[in-house]
């Protein structure tokens, strides 16, 4: 795969950014604010946005990496179909901002908490938080994720090994440790682990981060096992997206080499992250677990 459509993938919805922790990014001005939600129900009439399958009303979701970008569509599109919402990410003004729009928007209860999921600490005060709020969490998003740059392989510190790792694997293992436990042993619920196309097509460009996403996949099959038969874990393998770490790009060499690599030719738009998470969030999928499904666009 081309140099520019391997980093593009290497930090497109599966993971992202070039240099800290991401909630994958922020949208583009380009096809419309999903800070604030566009309405769907007007863009996919009589689709998932509607349809009673994917209701979600009176359920708690929690998503981290929520706060923006393709984390904070699917949070809306949760908080759309009547969910309740824990929106976690690193910044606590960002995840206070959304909730606060979130709630306007929706009318339903959001509740931001800023959490580092590198920290088993933080991950374990985040599961607090949630449960004493809400008393059960129906909907766990493992979303946030990092992949930062690196001149060389034999440049690799240590420290970046460990942090990319930490974020991408150690973080989302024990939260669905905990919180999947916790709804085996109540009414069940689903997990959806934010993967990417990486884990099955590294480049060495994000190889730490190709080898987190990969062990993301192995829990999720693993999961699905344990926690099996109330509880459903199923993973979304993101290929590039246009979030607003695609600024980093080069856009037009990214296109040029998209038509050739990508079957539909192009990165994917924050929305089309909605009808997965929709699907794995809701009964739609109630007979599906331990999915790792590609949503890339076609990457070969």
């Amino acid at each position: 795969m081309a140099d520019v459509l391997g980093a593009a993938i290497g930090i497109g919805l599966g993971g992202a950014a070039l240099a800290a922790e991401t909630a994958h990014g922020g949208p583009l001005a380009a096809r419309a604010d999903f800070g604030v939600y566009r309405d769907l129900v007007e863009l996919f009439p009589g689709s998932y946005m509607t349809d009673p399958m994917f209701d979600l009303t009176g359920r708690v979701a929690l998503v981290t990496g929520g706060s923006r970008g393709l984390g904070r569509a699917m949070a809306d599109a949760f908080a759309a179909r009547g969910a309740d919402l824990i929106v976690a990410s690193r910044k606590a003004d960002a995840c206070e901002s959304a909730s606060r729009e979130i709630t306007a928007r929706f009318g339903v209860t959001a509740l931001p908490v800023a959490c580092n999921v590198s920290s088993w600490t933080d991950c374990d005060a985040l599961i607090d938080r949630a449960y004493t709020k809400f008393g059960r969490v129906d909907v766990l998003v493992n979303n946030a994720g990092m992949s930062p740059l690196y001149p060389s392989l034999d440049q690799v510190s240590e420290a970046l090994w460990d942090k990319v790792i930490a974020v991408n694997l150690k973080g989302p293992f024990r939260l669905t440790a905990v919180i999947g436990s916790r709804m085996a042993a109540g009414a069940g619920g689903s997990v959806i682990n934010v993967s990417s196309v990486a884990a099955t097509q590294p480049s060495p460009r994000e190889l730490p981060y190709a080898a987190a996403k990969a062990g993301l996949n192995a829990l999720t099959q693993g999961f699905a096992r344990a926690f099996g038969p109330t509880v459903r874990v199923n993973a979304i393998q993101a290929g590039p997206f246009l979030t607003d770490i695609s600024k980093a790009w080069d856009l037009d060499a990214f296109a040029e080499r998209a038509r050739t690599s990508i079957a539909l030719g192009r990165a994917g738009e924050p929305h089309e992250v909605i009808g997965a998470a929709l699907y794995f969030a809701s009964a739609a999928s109630s007979f599906c677990t331990g999915a790792v499904l590609r949503l890339d666009g076609g990457v070969f």
